[in-house]
């Protein structure tokens, strides 16, 4: 009854750009924090980017000055804007939420935790 689900991520020259989406849907009152992680060839889960509820954000010092997560609660979506891309920030990125409180036609207010997205590829290129 929620889901997560990625788009933007595609092919980019070193120092394009991508806009990554997460798109949340249904009967969703409040999530608390949303994630952006990477997984890169060869190398472990990485946390790139975090916004909470109020708006504070966080990032990954590999990202820093480049990247930016941000969202828009009357869509229940959030971004990562990446700029200055290099080959470095390939992967598979994932839209992660920590808590989720929504509405189970059957069961009333529940709570998600640890809710991810598939993910979507990004590649770039040297």
């Amino acid at each position: 009854q929620v889901q997560l689900v990625e788009s933007g991520g595609g092919l980019v020259q070193a120092g394009g750009s991508l806009r990554l989406s997460c798109a949340a849907s249904g009967s969703i009152l409040s999530i608390k924090t949303v994630n952006w992680y990477r997984r890169s060839p060869g190398k472990s889960r990485e946390l790139v980017a975090s916004i909470t509820s109020g708006g504070s954000t966080t990032y990954a010092d590999s990202v820093k000055g480049r990247f930016t997560i941000s969202k828009d609660n009357n869509k229940k979506t959030a971004y990562l804007e990446m700029n200055s891309l290099k080959p470095e920030d390939t992967g598979v990125y994932y839209c992660n939420a920590d808590r989720i409180l929504f509405i189970d036609q059957e069961m009333g207010a529940r709570e998600a935790i640890d809710y991810w997205g598939q993910g979507t590829q990004v590649t770039v290129s040297s």
